[in-house]
């Protein structure tokens, strides 16, 4: 029996779910030092992990609902994507061990990054003084309200989206080097897309370059996409940027890393809870990506719930 445990009761466990694929390969053995490392700190630790992304979401979503002191994600952006929708609005907090290549919320929070003798304390530590920050999360729907999918970062239907999707489909190079050869790959055949955007304030219709729904303030391992945005605030920063040459392109990409591109006479943006986005009668937009993960085509409905997730800090 733990210490400050009553006769009679036990400690609801501590999940874990890693991405073996985290760290060029080396989430395996990130996953088995957490594992042993939570151990060291007293917890019950429950291993959720799968070899498919979908199959560790429905453990960690069925495990939630049985019962856990926390759910807690070892890899990038992505497991902390699939972490969000595990907990969501549940109660249940979310820890991270930040271990992938991007690793933007918990850079955002101020989480530790590759070290994980460090995260596993801060999880610790948080659970034992019952300690976590409330940020907010963003509920996405398409034509069934039921079937949505939560993010907490950024939202992007974009160039930035078709330049993740090819960034995604290569193996090499490595790190930033990958993403600027998609970059120059999607430049190729790229027109302005067609869009209508729906705000709280009313409507932006146009042929555009870049259209992204921020929560958090960066995406795709250090993309400032809205540098001021706040994860608790209960807004969304909304940038659209309109048709641009490939020159003007190639002159905002990459200003986005440092967030000047929002200086640009061409770029704009919206605060609003609530965002709708749909393809124009003009070229059809890429599928649209959350914190990183491809969700689909247009359209798709954006609402942002305060305080819908719990983070260990």
């Amino acid at each position: 029996m733990s210490a400050g445990e009553a006769p009679g009761t036990r400690a609801q466990p501590v999940g874990v779910v890693v991405n073996p694929t985290a760290a060029h390969g080396r989430g395996v053995r990130t996953g088995a030092r957490v594992l042993d490392l939570l151990r060291g700190h007293g917890l019950e630790v429950l291993d959720l992990s799968a070899t498919h992304a979908a199959q560790a979401l429905g453990n960690a979503r069925q495990a939630v609902i049985d019962g856990l002191a926390a759910l807690v994600v070892v890899g990038g952006d992505g497991m902390v994507h699939l972490g969000v929708n595990a907990v969501a609005a549940t109660g249940t907090p979310l820890g991270i061990v930040a271990a992938g290549s991007g690793n933007d919320l918990a850079r955002t929070v101020g989480l530790p990054r590759h070290d994980a003798v460090e995260a596993c304390g801060v999880v610790a530590a948080a659970l034992q003084a019952g300690r976590a920050r409330a940020i907010d999360a963003v509920r996405v729907t398409g034509a069934d309200p039921m079937a949505g999918v939560w993010y907490a970062g950024v939202f992007s239907a974009g160039l930035d989206a078709a330049v993740n999707a090819r960034a995604n489909r290569l193996t090499w190079p490595r790190g930033h080097l990958r993403y600027v050869r998609a970059v120059i790959g999607e430049l190729g055949v790229f027109r302005p897309y067609s869009y209508r955007v729906t705000t709280d304030d009313g409507v932006w219709e146009s042929d555009g370059t870049l259209v992204a729904v921020a929560n958090g303030p960066m995406f795709g391992g250090g993309i400032r996409i809205v540098p001021d945005a706040r994860l608790d605030d209960g807004m969304l920063d909304v940038v659209v940027a309109g048709p641009l040459t490939r020159p003007q392109v190639v002159r905002l990409f990459p200003q986005l890393y440092s967030g000047r591109h929002l200086r640009s006479s061409a770029v704009r943006t919206l605060r609003s809870r609530e965002v709708t986005i749909e393809a124009g009668a003009g070229n059809p937009p890429p599928p649209a990506f959350a914190d990183g993960e491809e969700i689909g085509v247009l359209p798709w409905h954006l609402r942002v719930h305060a305080g819908a997730v719990r983070l260990l800090v």
